[in-house]
């Protein structure tokens, strides 16, 4: 396990709140207006299998 900081540095925030943002599912208008064609992101990531490498 990592130890993560509770304090850290602005940069590191920003690119994990960014990786947070870029980890849901399209808005639920995306997937009505393309007719179930487009369900998932391809951005998706799980936190304990794929690492972000920061």
């Amino acid at each position: 396990m990592s130890n993560m900081a509770s304090h850290k540095p602005l940069g590191r925030k920003l690119r994990l709140s960014a990786a947070a943002r870029r980890n849901r599912n399209p808005p639920s208008w995306v997937v009505v207006k393309t007719n179930r064609r487009v369900t998932l992101s391809y951005t998706k990531r799980n936190w304990r299998r794929n690492k972000l490498g920061i």
